[in-house]
C-alpha cells in the first residue's frame, strides 16, 4: 500500500503534466466526478457509485458530486460536497478533503467570461464545450503511461489474480460448474487482496469457450474439454485483465495440444515485439499471419499465410484484436491516435488501439483461436472462403470451442515486463 505522500505527489506530477500538455491560456476546465444513479424502484437505493476515470486520476478519490477544476492563471482547487446529517448516520460518511462544493459557484462567478471546458461527468449548470473532445484527447494521451503508484496497485491486482487463477486451475475436472470455478476464483481473489473483480469474469467450457463475451452458467466441465477463464482482480480502481485456457483431464489431448502450442508461440512473440516505438496495429498483425501460419499447418487453411490475412480468413477464428490498453479499469486511455479511423475489414474493426507504443504504457496481449459456429456455418462465408478453408476438417471441431492467452504488458525502455507472469502458461 502506497502512503499517502507518495500519493500526493504523484497527484501532483499528473496534474503538471497534463496543464503543460494543455498549454491553456484563458481557459478553464471542470473535472467532474459524477453523481450517484438511483436504482429505478429502489426507494432510495443507488447503483455503486465510482468517479469518472478522469477525475479520479487526478483526485484519487470516490467522491459523488466533487469537482477538480482548473485555471491556468491561479492553479488547481478540488471542491467537495458538505457531507450531510443524513449522509453521516446512514452512511457513515466523512468529509473529503478539500473546498466545499458551495464555494464553485463564486470561484465561477470569478471568471465569468472565460471558455470554460467540462470534462469527468456532466456538470449541472454547465454547457458543453467545443473544446471538450480535444482537452479528453490530450489528456487521455497523458494518462497512457503509468506512474509508480499506478503500477503498484496494478501488481497487486495481478498478485490476486494470480491466487485466485491457481485456485481455479486445481478445481478444474469432469462434473464441476462453470459456476462453481466463478465462485472460487473470485472468493480468492479477495481473499488475495484484491477489491473487486475488474470486470464480469468469463468461465467457458467446451463450445461456450468459444463465446467472446461469456457469462458462466450450469454447464459442467467433461472430460477433454477446453476451460476458458478470463478474469481479474481489481486493487483501488487498477486493474488485471487475464486469460487463461486449460484442457480438462481425459479426452483427446492431441488437438488441443497442437492448438494450444500455436496460440501460446504467438502470444509469447507478441508480447517481445512491445517495445517503444512499435506500432500495434503491426503487432495485432503480426500475430494474425502467425495464428494463420499455424492453421494451416494444422491443415485447416489452405494457402499462404499473407494472402489469407490479406483477405481476412483468419478472422474466421481470430475476430478480435489483439489487445488494449489497461490500469485505471479494464480498457483504459486507449483508443487511436488523432487522424486515424477505425477499419472495415472484419479483421481489423475491432482493434481498440490503434498507436505506436511508449514506455510506461501497459497493454493486453490475447491472441486466440476459435471455432465459432455463427461465423463457421454461415453459408456465404463457406462459398466466399471455400478454396481456403478445409471445411471438411472444421466441422470436425466444430463443437471444440477456443482457446485464448492472456497477459498484461508493461512497456519500458528496455524488454517488455509481463505483469502476469506468476500466472503460468505452461501446459502441464
Amino acid at each position: 500500500m502506497e502512503s499517502p505522500t507518495a500519493i500526493a505527489a504523484a497527484l501532483t506530477r499528473r496534474r503538471e503534466r497534463v496543464a503543460a500538455a494543455w498549454a491553456l491560456d484563458d481557459t478553464v476546465v471542470l473535472v467532474g466526478a459524477g453523481e450517484p444513479v438511483p436504482i429505478p424502484g429502489g426507494a432510495d437505493q443507488t447503483y455503486p457509485f465510482i468517479s469518472h476515470s478522469e477525475y479520479f486520476w487526478l483526485a484519487d478519490m470516490e467522491c459523488p458530486g466533487a469537482v477538480v477544476a482548473f485555471d491556468p492563471a491561479s492553479g488547481w482547487v478540488d471542491f467537495v460536497p458538505e457531507v450531510t446529517e443524513a449522509e453521516r448516520v446512514w452512511e457513515g460518511r466523512r468529509d473529503a478533503p478539500g473546498t466545499p462544493r458551495s464555494q464553485l459557484a463564486d470561484w465561477l462567478a470569478a471568471r465569468r467570461g472565460r471558455d470554460v471546458v467540462v470534462l469527468g461527468s456532466p456538470i449541472e449548470g454547465q454547457a458543453p464545450s467545443a473544446r471538450a473532445a480535444e482537452l479528453r484527447e490530450t489528456m487521455m494521451h497523458v494518462r497512457r503511461p503509468k506512474d509508480a503508484v499506478e503500477l503498484g496497485r496494478m501488481r497487486r491486482a495481478n498478485a490476486a489474480s494470480a491466487a485466485g487463477y491457481g485456485v481455479a486451475q486445481r478445481m478444474i475436472a469432469a462434473g464441476v460448474t462453470e459456476r462453481a470455478i466463478q465462485i472460487e476464483l473470485e472468493a480468492e481473489f479477495l481473499r488475495a487482496g484484491g477489491d473487486c473483480t475488474a470486470y464480469g469474469t468469463i468461465v467457458g467450457t467446451g463450445p461456450d469457450s468459444a463465446v467472446l463475451h461469456f457469462s458462466p452458467g450450469a454447464r459442467v466441465v467433461k472430460p477433454g474439454d477446453a476451460v476458458l477463464i478470463d478474469a481479474g482482480a481489481q486493487v483501488q480502481r487498477y486493474a488485471s485483465d487475464v486469460t487463461r485456457t486449460y484442457q480438462a483431464p481425459g479426452g483427446d489431448r492431441g488437438f488441443f495440444r497442437d492448438l494450444y502450442q500455436v496460440v501460446l508461440g504467438v502470444e509469447q512473440r507478441a508480447v517481445a515485439r512491445c517495445t517503444p516505438g512499435t506500432e500495434w496495429r503491426e503487432v495485432h498483425l503480426r500475430a494474425a499471419i502467425e495464428l494463420t501460419a499455424g492453421l494451416v499447418d494444422l491443415g485447416l487453411l489452405r494457402g499462404e499465410p499473407l494472402d489469407l490475412v490479406d483477405r481476412d480468413v483468419h478472422a474466421l477464428f481470430f475476430p478480435h484484436g489483439l489487445g488494449h490498453l489497461v490500469g485505471l479499469g479494464v480498457r483504459d486511455a486507449g483508443g487511436y491516435l488523432p487522424g486515424r479511423v477505425r477499419s472495415e475489414r472484419p479483421g481489423l474493426k475491432n482493434l481498440r488501439t490503434d498507436l505506436p507504443l511508449e514506455p510506461g504504457y501497459t497493454i493486453t496481449v490475447e491472441p486466440g483461436i476459435y471455432f465459432i459456429p455463427p461465423l463457421l456455418r454461415d453459408p456465404d462465408r463457406r462459398a466466399e472462403f471455400k478454396d481456403a478453408v478445409n471445411w471438411a476438417r472444421v466441422d470436425e471441431h466444430l463443437e471444440f470451442g477456443g482457446i485464448r492467452i492472456e497477459d498484461n504488458v508493461h512497456v519500458t525502455d528496455g524488454a517488455p515486463e509481463v505483469l502476469t507472469a506468476a500466472i503460468p502458461t505452461a501446459l502441464s
